[in-house]
């Protein structure tokens, strides 16, 4: 992987923040705390840029588990103003006008859709602006629902692989056991990032660097990395099939 000095990178993206808000004339930020290691990180970040009275955390639960725990630590360990909202009754109530039932994946995309309206209701509210959570891994894979927590004003981690966040964490003083634990998006009961995307973050973000940023051949990756090709190729795909994802819609030309 590239090699960061992570002391000035915290340093960039504070100022990051700081100018963003300024710029908007914003009261400060709103954060969708789900218990993972990228909200808990967004929100540190925030706090040592703009401190912990313009910053305000909504935990919005569908499944009352460990992640709303975690979540509530990360902003008591803060200081910051915490809502908590549960969004069972809400996405339950999409779901009833539907006339059919979403598979799992839908329901999910429904959740995600869900916090991003009410993270923008309290942004409005408030005068502030919505950070996004997403990091590089997930941006470059389209592991995001799209207009859902793809949906943020700013997403100060969106340059930074999923490795490099956890090495972030650790410098800033996220809580050990939020870094410890397994990454997942909580869109259903026992899914896993690394299990829903088919391959480990740490691979992923080898290949990712290698196949993208120093635009290597596959072959040459592979070999590098002692993993098959179809390891590197399956990423690409990953990467090729999501690229709707990261752009507006787009229309003809006349």
């Amino acid at each position: 992987m590239r090699e960061l000095d992570f002391n000035s990178v915290v340093e960039i993206i504070t100022a990051f923040i700081r100018e963003k808000v300024e710029e908007a004339n914003a009261e400060g930020v709103v954060i969708g705390i789900s218990g993972g290691i990228d909200s808990a990180t967004t929100a540190y970040l925030a706090v040592k840029a703009l401190g912990k009275e313009k910053v305000l955390g909504l935990i919005m639960p569908y499944y009352q588990n460990q992640d709303v725990e975690d979540a509530r630590l990360v902003c008591s360990s803060l200081g910051i103003e915490c809502r908590e909202i549960n969004i069972k009754p809400l996405v339950d109530s999409f779901v009833s006008q539907l006339g059919f039932q979403p598979d799992r994946r839908s329901l999910g995309n429904i959740m995600a859709r869900t916090r991003m309206v009410l993270l923008y209701a309290h942004a409005n509210e408030k005068n502030c602006l919505v950070l996004g959570t997403s990091n590089r891994s997930e941006f470059l894979t389209g592991y995001f629902t799209k207009w859902g927590d793809g949906a943020s004003d700013y997403a100060p981690l969106i340059n930074l692989y999923k490795t490099e966040v956890w090495e972030i964490a650790k410098l800033i003083g996220v809580p050990e056991r939020i870094i410890e634990k397994k990454p997942t998006a909580g869109l259903w009961e026992g899914q896993t990032d690394e299990d829903e995307l088919g391959i480990s973050y740490r691979l992923l973000d080898e290949i990712l660097w290698r196949l993208v940023d120093l635009l290597k051949d596959k072959k040459e990756i592979a070999e590098e990395l002692g993993i098959p090709i179809e390891r590197v190729e399956y990423v690409e795909n990953l990467v090729k099939r999501s690229e709707h994802k990261r752009r507006l819609p787009l229309g003809p030309s006349f």
